[in-house]
């Protein structure tokens, strides 16, 4: 018997990569696990360009988010934008998720699990036992130290990092993620036990993590995969999906 699940995600208004590429896995995963299905709902925040300003008045509008994915009862929300959350202050994940989770329990009457990707990214590194990571983002190098922040003060060591400083969040969307293969050999992980390829949700990874994780021993997973396995995770289901990573393994 196959259950359908309603996966709803909270997504900057310029982004085009989560609605692509958690879709994508989930669909794959039903290659090996064909006992559930899913469908995906949006709820968009305003934000064209990765900076401080425009970060803090999306997260802002997240609540209203939270609000119309409850409506449609989703039977889990993803806040699906790593950066949005790391550049409101340290261990931020831990107030939004519940307070999201708040309002959507005010607005339909029932508990919807509420995830972020920056909560998934770091409980995905916990999981895997690693303590030092290499980093990969799009960002201005200035909000790269901001993540690499968040994630050290959640109790990991980033030995490196490579920001490819894109600060429109649409041409993010666009990069080749073939390059992911060049910037992989670029940014330093020979101290690390784990390489984070794509530290955004909107930088575009899948279609070469399966490549990357046969070149290295070290765990390749990406923001986007950290938070399709969260969504498992909370919907009860093995977190596998197939040729995405060490993370997802089956």
């Amino acid at each position: 018997m196959t259950t359908n699940y309603r996966v709803g995600m909270i997504v900057p208004s310029s982004n085009t990569t989560m609605e692509t590429e958690i879709p994508a896995m989930l669909r794959a995963r039903t290659e090996i696990r064909p006992e559930a299905e899913f469908t995906f709902h949006s709820a968009r925040m305003r934000m064209q360009h990765v900076t401080p300003d425009q970060l803090t008045r999306m997260d802002a509008d997240s609540l209203r988010c939270a609000a119309e994915l409850a409506d449609a009862r989703v039977d889990v929300m993803a806040y699906a934008c790593l950066v949005a959350i790391m550049a409101q202050g340290r261990g931020y994940h831990h107030e939004s998720e519940p307070k999201l989770a708040r309002i959507a329990k005010e607005e339909s009457g029932v508990d919807i699990p509420v995830l972020s990707s920056a909560g998934a990214l770091t409980e995905a590194l916990t999981h895997l036992n690693v303590k030092n990571i290499a980093v990969v983002t799009p960002y201005m190098k200035p909000l790269t130290a901001t993540v690499c922040d968040y994630i050290e003060q959640e109790g990991f060591t980033v030995v490196d990092s490579l920001s490819l400083e894109v600060a429109d969040n649409l041409a993010v969307g666009l990069l080749d993620p073939r390059n992911l293969l060049e910037h992989a050999q670029t940014v330093d992980t020979s101290g690390a036990d784990a390489l984070v390829i794509s530290a955004c949700v909107q930088m575009p990874s899948l279609p070469v993590i399966d490549a990357l994780q046969q070149r290295f021993d070290i765990p390749v997973l990406s923001a986007a995969a950290a938070t399709t396995w969260r969504l498992l995770r909370h919907l009860g289901l093995d977190p596998v999906v197939p040729r995405a990573g060490k993370l997802l393994a089956p």
